[in-house]
């Protein structure tokens, strides 16, 4: 555990009480606070005064009288579409609103690092799609390489239950919008940034205000190293405002749609053969269209942002490209699930939005499309050139008769996943590609895209 700096003997309020809550309020308690807790969920309060810790509501600003500052959960909302009331009594009694990412970044710097001969290192992944990927991937070729590596944030652990670091030590964090855009402290060492499409405009007032909150990991803090997707204007423009000019080094400028030249530092993908310049000069090169674990245009980027942090923490290019290799990829994500009788059944219950899915059917060719969910803004005009890798769509979700009208392939509406594995399975020939990539979100019939992907997964099983 990263035991909370800077808060001894205060009282700290943390609304919402899962696992970055839960873990946010022990940190807090194991650094000599007080930790008030509250949840809407009575299940979610009684494990954690089982835990030891106190719970009390947080509804008004009186609540709020000798409370030093409040952490708010991911998933609470603190300005749009509305601040969650707690917040607002928080902010109208003049009290600090912070989140777990904003404790770890004040508190994961200790004495200790004195007796160290390398400073440990946080390298921090951030973006619409392929963070989880990235930082997978990153976490993965560190650890082969032998250096001690862990993972945290919106995977793996949460970031105050990991252990404190070891000499020369690396903690790879994924972030989302939701964490970048509230943490009152962000200061990676290594900051990535792998694209830009929209999603969660609602929680962020638009558009400009979802890459606002991207932005801030690499603007307040200022990385000593920044690896920045520039295939959207967004990325573009973040990199020429982090550049000093253009042979600034500190920026890592990597693409999946050409060459990048100029006297920079650079990692791009181009039919499936990963590059590294510098300065003009090639340096390292990978050959991805053999690893299994990273399939398709969309994990190439994922590729070449993982491999250009890792150069950013001094591994060779042939250590990154042996990490590669072992990589199984991460469930959910391209995840290759079965084969029979020369059909392939793959999993990506991620791509829950229209950009994913159009890398995810970009990846594939000869497809048996299971898609549809709750529908994100924008409908599904991005879906691109991908879709011309489908032969058939089968639908799912209470809305898919009106998702089934904005795609333009043959399809049949299914409505639930059973059903549309089994026309898929029926229908298939050898040489298909039977692929859940929804392009929608899962809540209209799951309670997250794992528990989506699983039932996928069930429903293969019944037939291979």
């Amino acid at each position: 555990m990263i035991a909370v700096q800077g808060l001894r003997g205060a009282k700290v309020a943390v609304l919402g009480l899962g696992r970055s809550g839960l873990s946010a309020a022990l940190a807090l308690e194991a650094g000599g606070a007080t930790a008030i807790c509250w949840d809407d969920n009575p299940q979610a309060r009684a494990d954690a005064q089982a835990r030891g810790l106190v719970c009390h509501p947080l509804g008004t600003a009186r609540d709020f009288e000798q409370i030093a500052r409040l952490i708010v959960s991911p998933g609470i909302p603190h300005l749009y579409p509305a601040p969650a009331q707690p917040v607002l009594a928080a902010l109208e009694a003049g009290v600090p609103v912070d989140n777990d990412i904003g404790l770890f970044f004040q508190s994961f710097a200790t004495g200790a690092w004195q007796n160290f001969d390398t400073a440990p290192r946080v390298v921090a992944v951030t973006g619409s799609n392929g963070k989880s990927t990235t930082s997978a991937l990153i976490h993965h070729v560190l650890t082969q390489a032998g250096r001690p590596s862990q993972l945290a944030g919106n995977i793996g652990r949460g970031v105050l239950d990991i252990d404190p670091p070891q000499d020369a030590g690396v903690v790879v964090l994924e972030l989302s919008s939701y964490q970048t855009e509230l943490a009152r402290n962000l200061t990676p060492d290594i900051a990535v940034f792998t694209n830009l499409s929209p999603d969660h405009l609602d929680r962020h007032g638009g558009m400009g205000g979802y890459f606002a909150a991207k932005r801030r990991l690499f603007a307040e803090g200022g990385p000593d190293r920044a690896v920045i997707g520039i295939d959207e204007a967004e990325g573009r423009f973040l990199a020429g405002q982090l550049a000093e000019g253009r042979g600034d080094d500190r920026v890592i400028r990597i693409s999946v749609q050409g060459k990048l030249t100029g006297p920079g530092w650079h990692v791009f993908s181009r039919k499936g053969f990963l590059s590294e310049y510098r300065k003009e000069r090639q340096v390292g090169s990978v050959d991805l269209r053999q690893i299994a674990g990273l399939p398709g245009v969309h994990n190439h980027q994922n590729a070449c942002a993982a491999y250009a942090a890792c150069r950013a923490l001094g591994l060779a290019p042939k250590q990154i490209e042996t990490g590669f290799h072992s990589f199984a990829g991460l469930p959910h994500r391209s995840q290759r699930i079965a084969e029979k009788d020369g059909v392939v059944f793959v999993n990506d219950s991620k791509a829950t939005n229209v950009d994913a899915a159009s890398k995810a059917l970009a990846a594939f060719q000869n497809i048996r499309w299971i898609c549809g969910g709750l529908a994100k803004d924008g409908g599904l005009d991005g879906l691109g050139e991908g879709l011309a890798n489908v032969r058939k769509a089968y639908v799912i979700g209470r809305e898919a008769a009106g998702f089934a009208m904005g795609l333009t392939v043959p399809s049949e509406i299914c409505g639930t996943m059973a059903r549309a594995v089994a026309q898929a399975v029926a229908e298939a020939e050898p040489g298909d590609v039977v692929l859940l990539a929804p392009a929608a979100a899962s809540f209209d019939q799951y309670d997250n895209f794992e528990q989506r992907g699983d039932d996928f997964g069930a429903q293969v099983r019944l037939f291979v």
